[in-house]
């Protein structure tokens, strides 16, 4: 926005949600542009892969192994991101105040999916914040049970519905820690989230890859921009309106590489198999051999000095 004064404008606060739940507050940079370092490449696509939205419904804090959230008489698991252990703590106090388990919270959406095609995934939700009362920000902008989803869009082995991946945003801080942790603790921070999305005549197919098509012809998947909406009674994510066009090229982003994830994967099972070694063995009453049966004699009543066995 073009300032109509002389004076220079006052740097505005911005607090910016990412993927990995923390909010970030900065001030813009307002140096001019010819002092600013060459970042071409970030303007071009200003862009970032995102999950997030809003849900409703009767929260439990007291179950477990995790809080839960009753939406349409299903039950869905509440995480907490590392840096964020006291949300549920002032969300405890804020249903104790207002009287009421019955809550509006701002989430990323969490799905496991298994190997087998035909299993069901399972969806949780992760806690950013709670609506107050106040009904600002996201709260204000998004009904219940919608999303902002941007990411790739693709078929994925584990999923028979296509899915938006969502990857963790590249920035250098990031790619510098990643470079200096470990194979495994690497591996998860850059896991991705596949997001199974119902969209009838999608604006472009779902990419599908296939290993039998030469590598120039296989293609790569769309990054999309799209609201969506949650359907508790389906446990999935439907298309309900564009954001943006479709891109070919989309954002810089992170993803761990196939050796990566195997030496995470052989490492972890490793470490299982080590955990059962280093277990104490339960102890078990020996086994006794079974004796072979032979033939005694009657037991005798005792005798007395008046009376003897006759040979």
């Amino acid at each position: 926005m073009i300032n109509p004064s002389n004076s220079p404008a006052k740097p505005k606060k911005i607090i910016t949600i990412i993927p990995s739940g923390r909010l970030i507050e900065s001030i813009p940079d307002t140096q001019p542009e010819s002092d600013k370092s060459d970042s071409t490449s970030e303007e071009e696509n200003s862009s970032i892969f995102q999950a997030i939205g809003v849900i409703a419904g009767t929260v439990d804090l007291k179950a477990k192994p995790h809080p839960t959230i009753s939406i349409e008489n299903r039950d869905y698991a509440l995480y907490h991101a590392p840096q964020k252990k006291l949300i549920f703590d002032f969300l405890k106090k804020q249903i104790r105040n207002s009287g009421s388990d019955y809550v509006r919270l701002m989430v990323y959406p969490r799905v496991i999916h298994f190997p087998p095609r035909d299993k069901p995934h399972v969806i949780g939700f992760q806690v950013l914040g709670f609506d107050n009362g106040s009904k600002s920000g996201l709260f204000a902008d998004y009904q219940d049970f919608e999303f902002r989803f941007t990411g790739l869009w693709q078929f994925i082995p584990a999923c028979q519905t296509p899915c938006i991946s969502v990857f963790r945003n590249f920035t250098a801080e990031r790619l510098d820690y990643i470079k200096q942790t470990e194979t495994s603790r690497k591996v998860r921070f850059m896991k991705a989230s596949h997001i199974p999305l119902l969209w009838k005549d999608a604006i472009v197919p779902p990419f599908r890859f296939n290993p039998l098509l030469p590598k120039e012809e296989r293609g790569k998947p769309s990054f999309v921009e799209i609201k969506a909406k949650f359907l508790p009674h389906r446990n999935i994510f439907a298309f309900e309106s564009l954001l943006g066009l479709p891109q070919e090229k989309p954002p810089k982003f992170l993803k761990a590489s196939k050796d990566d994830k195997l030496a995470a994967f052989k490492e972890k099972k490793a470490n299982i198999a080590a955990s059962k070694g280093n277990k104490p063995k339960p102890q078990t009453k020996p086994v006794k051999k079974a004796q072979p049966k032979t033939q005694t004699k009657p037991v005798q009543p005792p005798t007395t000095p008046h009376q003897t066995q006759s040979q």
